[in-house]
């Protein structure tokens, strides 16, 4: 089918849905989506927000997917719509009409024979039961979105690195409570049109790498079983897959692969063997990503980011000023004359700031003077969330902390060296595991503690 054909297609499924032709937009959005662009590229083309782009977009793929009774999204429409014209047309006509297909419009009604009872309401059940089964995005797993402050810079960069650059691995990095996992979800809403197959994994549970692999097959095999023609074929490799198909994982909590009392990034020894599913997404050609999300993130990953183009690490901050001031207004504080020192304060760390902001709305008044001055508050769940970091450190790195927050200022890597017994090449792989937690900073030739460290430390 040509793009034309394509098109017009499209057209009588909508306007059997709605009674309306494809307008300027919906047809911009199919011919954009069947010349491989981008939704970026086609709102430049429209002249348009991408925003309007995505948003007209997404009715649009659901419109095609309830008349056609399965999942259609940006990544397989022209697929999907070759696929079903031809099954339509040779169930219901000879082969020597069903070459002709190009010449006949679609119509919904021919699915079931005119005589059979309530056939309408017959196919709308078997469609919606079909387009639960097929659905290729699994994102059961995901937390639900909730206020989400503007993080546009970050998000622009992901979808640039994702949708452009086609990075297959990507580690999303930040202490904890900083927003990772909320920007990914909503990264994951934005852009999942764009492929072929979206599954979400948190890896709370600690899932073997066997038993994360047989999830995975299960998800990308699932359309494949429900075909009668594939019933005998057995699943791909899990690389396989990647390779056929343009799909996007994301795995949550991926520090729990890794030991605690380590250095940053060491596997606990029954996972070891994930190191092996990395280097072969990093290093073997696919078309798919892999999105990590944690506190700590793999060695190779870290090591390869600079060698590997396809390789990237990307460390979360705090909010700027004027969504942590959003933020802070929830909670009665915005309003308050050093309310960005405040921010500077807890580093614009959401769970932070959302810690104090709870304690302010409990206690009132004596909390706001104590905000006055420099004076850091250690909710309790604040101090909880700051104790599973910790205790998650090696004895050398907690000797380092305790040193830079005795110190109070700046510490150079000279006088950490005069003022520990530890050796001068292990004192390195310290530092440089405590940068990979985004437990310190290095300004200069200087290593900084966060102040709220610092506090909790002491």
């Amino acid at each position: 089918m040509n793009l034309k054909e394509m098109l017009k297609f499209a057209d009588d499924i909508v306007f059997a849905k709605t009674g309306q032709h494809l307008d300027d937009l919906q047809e911009a959005i199919l011919r954009g989506t069947l010349q491989h662009e981008t939704y970026k590229e086609i709102a430049k083309d429209f002249d348009c927000s991408e925003s309007r782009v995505r948003e007209v977009g997404s009715e649009l793929w659901r419109i095609l997917s309830e008349q056609l009774g399965e999942e259609v999204s940006k990544s397989n429409f022209r697929s999907t719509i070759e696929r079903l014209q031809v099954s339509i047309f040779s169930k219901y006509f000879s082969p020597q009409e069903s070459v002709r297909i190009n010449c006949v419009n679609y119509c919904p009604e021919a699915r079931h024979p005119p005589d059979t009872p309530n056939s309408h309401a017959h196919n709308e059940e078997t469609a919606n039961s079909k387009q639960t089964k097929t659905s290729h995005q699994d994102l059961s797993e995901m937390p639900e979105l909730g206020v989400f402050y503007d993080r546009t810079p970050q998000l622009e960069t992901l979808k640039t690195l994702i949708l452009e650059q086609r990075c297959r691995l990507i580690a999303l990095t930040g202490i904890s409570g900083i927003g990772k996992t909320t920007l990914a979800a909503q990264l994951v809403q934005q852009i999942k049109d764009e492929f072929e197959y979206v599954i979400w994994c948190n890896l709370e549970t600690s899932p073997t790498l066997a038993e994360f692999q047989d999830k995975l097959i299960q998800f990308f095999s699932q359309p494949e079983q429900l075909d009668s023609s594939a019933t005998n074929q057995k699943p791909l490799t899990l690389l396989k897959y990647l390779q056929k198909h343009r799909c996007l994982v994301v795995l949550d909590d991926i520090h729990n692969l890794f030991s605690s009392g380590e250095l940053a990034g060491k596997y606990k020894p029954e996972y070891e063997e994930y190191r092996y599913l990395f280097k072969n997404i990093e290093t073997l050609s696919h078309q798919s990503c892999f999105l990590l999300i944690g506190w700590e993130q793999p060695r190779e990953v870290t090591q390869a980011k600079n060698q590997n183009p396809a390789i990237c690490t990307l460390q979360i901050t705090g909010l700027d000023i004027k969504s942590a001031r959003e933020l802070l207004r929830n909670y009665g504080l915005g309003e308050m004359e050093n309310y960005s020192a405040i921010i500077h304060r807890y580093q614009g760390n959401p769970f932070w700031l959302k810690s104090v902001g709870n304690l302010f709305q409990e206690l009132g008044g004596c909390v706001t003077e104590l905000l006055q001055d420099d004076t850091i508050l250690l909710p309790g769940e604040l101090q909880d969330n700051l104790q599973q970091t910790i205790s998650r450190l090696s004895d050398w790195e907690k000797e380092v902390l305790s040193l830079m927050a005795r110190e109070g200022e700046g510490i150079k890597l000279v006088k950490l060296l005069e003022n520990t017994k530890i050796p001068p090449s292990d004192l390195v792989n310290v530092v440089q595991s405590l940068r990979r937690r985004c437990l310190i900073e290095q300004q200069a030739n200087c290593y900084i503690l966060p102040d709220v460290l610092k506090q909790y430390i002491l």
